[in-house]
């Protein structure tokens, strides 16, 4: 099966069961995915159905991010088949002479610009500006070479057409631009700096993903902080961090009280200690927060 308007649907309850945590769902719909359809590279960007797959290759279930690795490898060694055969490697001489009739017979057609250069393989070295024959064309050195920055970082494992993440860099670049008062003084460099990091890094290829696929805008990138644009899994690690200096500055500031009327959803001792704390807005419901002394195992609820 290869409908376009089915596998979206599949696409839609597969970002609701993962809004929802609901392993079971998630991995039926990831067998469906699996067996039911057959894909091609356009059908995955006209779907997003890559983008919603791969972000759950960072998933805390270890199955279903083990079942959503093995669909996207499956997914990319069925893109790679679709794709023509390469001709045999030429001599070094021979490439620069193709390379500049292919330029030559391009700009006599289109009036200028150079071809798109094809879309390399996943299993090669890092795809870059310079290996795809990209390069800046602001007409600014510096803001240049921050347009090839942001192009290797989204190039780096993409699949994607050399002009289509040409132009989400460009894009990316400008935005940056201008959210800095069209200058390139250091926090532009700076705020170039921290999007290459985050977005080259090799746990976060979600970012990357929603980036080329235009799910995140370039302005609204060009405004997120490094944690805004942190994986799933590093975002997870420092809610957990959060929650618990939470509790240890609520624990050196108020008194806990003794009692058996929560039981422990890890031990299942009734043995516990809470507290009560205003977190919220006073017209709220006090936060109570309780700690097994048994495990050590602690919780909220208001």
């Amino acid at each position: 099966m290869c409908d376009v308007v089915e596998l979206k649907k599949n696409v839609k309850r597969l970002q609701a069961a993962t809004t929802e945590k609901n392993d079971e769902d998630i991995l039926s719909i990831l067998n469906i995915l699996k067996t039911e359809f057959s894909i091609t590279e356009q059908i995955l960007r006209e779907s997003k159905a890559g983008l919603a797959v791969g972000k759950l290759r960072q998933y805390e279930s270890t199955k279903v991010s083990n079942a959503a690795k093995e669909l996207v490898k499956k997914w990319k060694t069925a893109v790679e088949k679709l794709k023509p055969p390469k001709a045999s490697t030429p001599k070094p001489s021979a490439i620069n002479t193709a390379v500049a009739a292919a330029s030559g017979s391009t700009s006599k057609a289109g009036g200028g610009g150079g071809a798109t250069p094809a879309t390399p393989g996943g299993n090669g070295p890092p795809r870059t500006a310079k290996s795809d024959g990209v390069s800046g064309n602001v007409g600014d050195k510096v803001r240049d070479k921050c347009m090839e920055l942001i192009y290797d970082a989204l190039a780096s494992d993409s699949t994607a057409p050399s002009d289509l993440i040409s132009k989400r860099a460009l894009a990316v670049e400008s935005a940056v631009f201008k959210s800095h008062s069209s200058s390139t003084a250091g926090d532009y460099k700076n705020k170039i700096r921290s999007l290459f990091v985050n977005l080259k890094a090799q746990n976060n290829p979600e970012l990357r993903e929603s980036v080329v696929s235009g799910e995140t805008s370039a302005e609204r990138l060009a405004t997120m902080s490094s944690e805004d644009m942190a994986s799933e899994e590093h975002k997870a690690k420092l809610k957990k961090i959060k929650e618990e200096n939470l509790f240890m500055s609520l624990s050196a500031q108020e008194t806990e009280a003794e009692t058996e009327a929560f039981q422990c959803g890890r031990c299942k001792q009734r043995k516990c200690r809470y507290r009560q704390a205003q977190t919220r807005s006073a017209d709220e419901p006090m936060t109570t927060f309780v700690t097994c002394t048994v495990c050590g195992n602690r919780w909220k609820f208001s």
